[in-house]
């Protein structure tokens, strides 16, 4: 269904891997798109494709700033909020950077939408947030204590997200990414994520290093999964299904093992000697979850949620990307 082409998204963070994703699929739906992004972690690459579509607007701002975050929702009626400092050990070497951008930012962006009387603001939480809860499935309700500076980032904005939601009436919805990969993501530097740091080191006929013994388990979830849980959380017409939290996952888990194994072999397809390379295991990273697995059921129930792409199917896809992208 063709989207009114007058209805307005801003997604902030939208030069990075998530963020130019949800750009990419929203202008193929007919929104007007807005990307707020001050590139810090974010490639002007990921949105070089959009800047001559006549409903994309880039603007290059801060959300620690908060005129550049008033300026970016007007007129808004969406908000997609991406953007946000990463990584359990960056927040570990720097913490006060990770809650700037992370704490403070967040609420800029919360301010400005109730301002500007933005419809919803749908923002990118963490399965961090369950912290060092053991139970399994994670469900929505029960989480434990955070284990990082980044983890406590993300539970505060689910705080403040209940607040703005209670105190002044702006709809939010909260989505609590599980181990999002897929096209465009960084395999770059210090902190990139695990599965195209892996897939670049394999193409090279790196050995990829496994923190632990490798049998710390990850619901890893494909991109798609997460534009799907992102439309839907934008659009749903339940008033029983704002102002809440939902885990964006595929509610499976794969060790990181298991990982490796899928990686080598489908990899193994473009090159065979793939399947040869050694794989070195290292000590445990400190403030990581050891299991993650979500239930997905309350997604199914509010917003009808049902995940594309399995661990399987999102890496075919995503490894024909990177095998053409990462050479």
């Amino acid at each position: 269904m063709t989207k009114p082409k007058w209805e307005k998204i801003l997604i902030t963070g939208g030069a990075g891997f998530i963020g130019s994703n949800l750009c990419e699929y929203f202008l193929s739906k007919g929104y007007h798109v807005s990307c707020l992004d001050n590139f810090s972690t974010g490639h002007r690459h990921n949105v070089a494709p959009f800047l001559e579509h006549p409903n994309f607007t880039l603007i290059e701002g801060d959300i620690r700033n908060l005129d550049d975050c008033h300026n970016a929702v007007s007129g808004i009626d969406f908000v997609l909020h991406q953007a946000a400092l990463g990584s359990v050990p960056r927040s570990i070497n720097d913490p006060i950077t990770s809650n700037d951008v992370n704490v403070s930012g967040f609420l800029n962006m919360l301010v400005a939408s109730r301002d500007a009387s933005v419809k919803r603001f749908v923002y990118a939480a963490s399965s961090s947030t369950y912290g060092d809860s053991e139970s399994l499935p994670k469900q929505e309700d029960v989480i434990g204590k955070p284990l990082s500076p980044y983890a406590i980032t993300k539970y505060v904005n689910e705080l403040y997200a209940s607040i703005f939601s209670s105190t002044y009436g702006l709809e939010t919805i909260g989505l609590r990414y599980f181990n999002v990969f897929g096209r465009k993501q960084d395999p770059n530097g210090a902190y990139a994520a695990v599965i195209p740091k892996f897939v670049k080191q394999l193409i090279n006929h790196e050995s990829p290093i496994i923190n632990g013994d490798g049998n710390y388990s990850r619901d890893f979830t494909y991109i798609d999964n997460v534009i799907q849980m992102n439309e839907l959380a934008m659009k749903t017409n339940n008033s029983e299904a704002v102002n809440t939290i939902y885990n964006t996952a595929c509610g499976d888990r794969n060790t990181l093992n298991n990982l490796v194994d899928y990686l080598k072999e489908y990899l193994s397809a473009y090159d065979e000697t793939i399947k040869d390379v050694p794989v070195v295991y290292g000590k445990e990273r400190a403030g990581d979850i050891p299991h993650s697995l979500a239930s997905i059921e309350k997604a199914k129930n509010l917003l009808q949620y049902e995940p594309k792409f399995s661990l399987k199917d999102g890496l075919k896809e995503a490894i024909d990307w990177y095998w053409k992208n990462l050479r």
